[in-house]
């Protein structure tokens, strides 16, 4: 099961109390201070992790609290810094404050993390109060405390291609065609209640990521049906393919509602690279596949059959052409950007 949705509370450690000691020697009966600082508390931190795929162990464990760190000694030691706590949460988790509702981070990259809460400063111990006029203070600080944090996770998944289509539209039974997933497919609609990953490998070196999304229906930027749940996946793909299916009553219009519901949600998700691609060709006779699309209005429009097979392979040879032209495009931007 997917968990893409939480809030987990953090609290980093504790600082440790400063010491007041003095110096106990053979011969020397007064001995000046040496009492140690406290040890810093330990910081919180959320760190991506490749190897978790949903958020499913903040949402079971939303209490994460540091080690605080260890008081002061004599002898001028100061206490053991409070160890950190490290949250491991999956790549394309955006962290925002609960309170503020601002966006603290967005973590895509393996090892990429942020601090949520800073541990607390270690005490003063007395050594550090010795003045000219105050030779042997009793004085220490107490550790400061640490931070709490409330903070919502949500993780929005990151792939090359992103399946966009009604409920039934066939995305599943092409994923599973393409890639080694086994996404659920049966012949109703909403089969898929949550997003699947799959990897399409064209070759040795040419593989990329597919998505297959839950259905939209009319109204999904609105939060009906799956809507914003699965608009929130959708954000981070490269390129979209609007699958259609070919035998409906009227192709055209259920691209335009996909089109508008993308749209709705997200001017610039509209506006990235996308294919329209018609599914089902097995339940149209053969010699009314040449002219399909520009029968229905959507010329350019891919005929497949994911059952068949037929026009997969062309399809998957698009859609890495088109991913390299989008991560070219994105180059060029960012240099032009620095």
């Amino acid at each position: 099961m997917l968990i893409d949705l939480t809030r987990i509370h953090c609290r980093s450690g504790r600082g440790g109390a400063g010491c007041i000691s003095f110096r106990r020697e053979k011969f020397v009966p007064k001995g000046g201070p040496d009492g140690g600082d406290g040890g810093r508390g330990g910081d919180v931190w959320l760190e991506v992790d490749p190897h978790v795929r949903t958020l499913l162990d903040c949402r079971e464990r939303p209490q994460y609290e540091a080690v605080n760190g260890r008081p002061g000694s004599g002898n001028n030691r100061t206490g053991k810094t409070g160890d950190d706590l490290v949250v491991h949460v999956p790549p394309g988790t955006v962290v925002r404050d609960v309170e503020t509702s601002e966006i603290i981070a967005d973590l895509i990259a393996p090892g990429e993390r942020v601090r949520i809460a800073k541990g607390g400063r270690g005490g003063r111990g007395n050594a550090r109060f010795v003045s000219p006029t105050h030779q042997a203070p009793r004085r220490a600080d107490p550790g400061e405390a640490g931070e709490e944090r409330t903070v919502e996770l949500e993780l929005k998944l990151i792939a090359d291609i992103g399946l966009v289509g009604l409920p039934n539209a066939g995305k599943s039974t092409l994923l599973s065609r393409v890639t080694r997933a086994r996404p659920k497919v049966a012949d109703y609609p909403f089969t898929t209640l949550e997003p699947n990953l799959g990897i399409a490998a064209l070759d040795g070196e040419r593989t990329y990521v597919i998505a297959d999304l839950p259905g939209l229906i009319e109204g999904a930027h609105e939060g009906k049906g799956l809507g914003l749940q699965f608009l929130r996946h959708v954000e981070r793909t490269r390129v979209l393919v609007y699958l259609v299916d070919a035998a409906s009553e009227d192709p055209a219009g259920t691209l335009a509602l996909l089109q508008r519901e993308i749209a709705g949600y997200s001017e610039a998700l509209a506006e990235k690279p996308n294919r329209v691609v018609l599914s089902k060709a097995d339940l149209i006779p053969p010699e009314e596949h040449a002219g399909v699309a520009e029968q229905h209005g959507l010329p350019g429009a891919r005929l497949i059959s994911a059952h068949t097979g037929e026009g997969l392979r062309e399809l998957l040879d698009e859609l890495w052409t088109l991913i390299l032209a989008e991560e070219a495009a994105t180059r060029e931007e960012a240099a032009d950007g620095g």
